[in-house]
């Protein structure tokens, strides 16, 4: 599994994780969501992603996105 790969699922299980929470728990588990969201939207233009840096420095192969 690429880097680009790994970034998406968790991105997206922490915008689902964020947004079941805010169901049951608290409505301020939607600035998590934000988050994650605007970490999405600036990596677009910067191509800063934090995890990928940390998954590129444990090894794992990159793909398109995050070379």
């Amino acid at each position: 599994m690429s880097i680009d790969r790994i970034v998406f699922a968790i991105a997206g299980a922490f915008i689902l994780a964020s947004l079941a929470l805010s169901q049951v728990h608290h409505i301020n588990w939607l600035w998590f969501t934000a988050f994650v969201g605007v970490n999405m939207f600036q990596a677009a233009f910067t191509g800063f992603c934090p995890l990928a840096k940390i998954l590129k420095a444990v090894g794992i192969q990159p793909g398109q996105a995050f070379n």
